[in-house]
C-alpha cells in the first residue's frame, strides 16, 4: 500500500509498505477522509525525536476493511470516525480517568508516534470497539473528520476551563483548536468570549463561533483590554491553544483569583514553560491549571457527532483547501507555511 512518511527530521515522502493485519481486537480502516494537523508539522521537525519511515497523520474518516474475531461492534463497510488518541481501555491510568495517559504521559497518543499514522491507503486501529465510531448517514465525512481530533481538543479546552454559566473567558489564538475551543465555551454557556487573534480570517470565524470581544494582538495589547473590559478584575477562565510560552503566561495573568487556566497548546519548542510569580499570587491565587490531549473513545467520539447531527456547530468552516491523498505533501507545505489563509487542509482519499 501506499504511505505518506516521514523518513527523519524535516524529511518527507510516500513510501510502499504491506497492508496492516488486525489483532483479534482491531480494525483496518480504509481512509476517505482526512485533515492536516499543525502537530504533524512539529512532528516532521522532530518535536517528538527522530523518526524513520513513519507513517504520518492522525485525523480521519473511512471505511471498515477488516476486523479482528473479537470485534463485535463494527463490520466491514461501516463508516467510522477514528479518534486521533486511541487509547488502551484496559490500562491502570483509563482505569483512573485518564485514558489519553495510557502507559505513561501522552501513551494514548499512536498514530504518527508509537505506530504508523493514517496518511495511507489502509490503517490499523487498536481496540476497534472502543477506538470507532459509526458516522451518522446525515453528517458528511468532512464535517465528521473534525470530530476525531479538533472538536474533541477545542472542546474539551471550555471543558476543563470551568466556565461559569454567563462567565468571562478568553482564548488565546484562534486556530482550528482555539476556534473549536471559542464554539465550545458558547456552547458551555459562556457570557463573553474574548477571542486573541491577529489574522482577519481567523477573526472573523471566531465571531461566527460565538466571539464577543476581538482582540488583535498586533495592535492592541490583550492584557490591557481583558483588565479594561473586565474593571480590573480579569476573566473566570482563559484558554491557552496556541503552544506558546508567552500566551501561557498571559493566561496566567488574564485569569482572576480561583479561575481556571486550560491548557491544550502543544508546547513544542524550549525546555520550560514559565509561570509569572506575581500574576500567580505567588503560588497562592488559587488559580488552577488544567491540561489535556484530545480525548478519544466511541463514547466521546459518538457524542461530538450528534452535535453535528442536529445541527449544534459546523466545522467545515475551518476547512480552507483541498488536496488528493497523491498530493499530502503539497498540504503539508502548506501547513508549515501558513500561506494562503491556510487554516485546515482537507485531504480526499478516493
Amino acid at each position: 500500500m501506499k504511505a505518506f512518511v516521514m523518513n527523519g527530521v524535516g524529511e518527507t515522502g510516500f513510501a510502499e509498505k504491506d497492508r496492516p493485519d488486525p489483532g483479534p481486537l482491531d480494525a483496518i480502516i480504509r481512509p476517505t477522509t482526512g485533515l492536516v494537523c499543525t502537530s504533524d508539522v512539529h512532528t516532521v521537525h522532530g518535536a517528538i525525536g527522530d523518526r524513520e519511515n513513519l507513517t504520518l497523520g492522525h485525523e480521519i474518516v473511512g471505511v471498515v476493511d477488516e476486523v479482528g474475531a473479537e470485534v463485535t461492534d463494527f463490520e466491514p463497510g461501516d463508516r467510522v470516525a477514528v479518534g486521533a488518541i486511541t487509547p488502551d481501555w484496559g490500562s491502570a491510568a483509563a482505569q483512573d480517568g485518564h485514558p489519553s495517559q495510557s502507559h505513561g504521559p501522552l501513551g494514548g497518543w499512536k498514530f504518527a508516534n508509537e505506530k504508523d499514522g493514517v496518511f495511507a491507503e489502509y490503517v490499523h486501529v487498536n481496540q476497534a470497539d472502543w477506538n470507532l465510531a459509526r458516522v451518522p448517514d446525515a453528517v458528511s465525512d468532512e464535517a465528521a473528520v473534525y470530530t476525531t481530533d479538533m472538536m474533541s481538543t477545542g472542546f474539551v479546552a471550555a471543558e476543563n476551563a470551568a466556565i461559569p454559566v454567563g462567565g468571562d473567558v478568553a482564548v488565546f489564538a484562534q486556530g482550528p483548536v482555539g476556534l473549536m475551543a471559542t464554539a465550545g465555551a458558547q456552547l458551555q454557556g459562556a457570557g463573553r468570549i474574548f477571542a486573541i487573534e491577529a489574522d482577519p480570517k481567523r477573526q472573523e470565524l471566531a465571531r461566527q463561533y460565538g466571539a464577543d470581544v476581538i482582540i488583535d494582538f498586533e495592535t492592541e495589547e490583550p492584557m490591557e483590554v481583558i483588565m479594561d473590559r473586565t474593571r480590573g478584575v480579569g476573566v473566570d477562565a482563559a484558554i491557552e491553544a496556541l503552544g506558546s510560552a508567552e500566551t501561557f503566561k498571559q493566561c496566567v495573568e488574564a485569569v482572576k483569583p480561583g479561575g481556571t487556566v486550560s491548557n491544550v497548546g502543544y508546547h513544542g519548542n524550549g525546555d520550560e514553560v514559565p509561570i509569572p510569580r506575581d500574576a500567580w499570587g505567588v503560588g497562592m491565587a488559587e488559580k488552577e491549571i488544567k491540561t489535556a490531549l484530545c480525548p478519544g473513545g466511541r463514547l466521546r467520539i459518538r457524542r461530538l457527532l450528534r452535535l453535528l447531527e442536529h445541527d449544534r456547530v459546523d466545522p467545515t468552516h475551518l476547512t480552507t483547501h483541498e488536496f488528493a491523498f497523491d498530493d499530502v505533501d503539497e498540504a503539508f507545505e502548506l501547513m508549515e507555511s501558513k500561506e494562503d489563509d491556510v487554516i485546515k487542509p482537507l485531504v480526499t482519499f478516493e
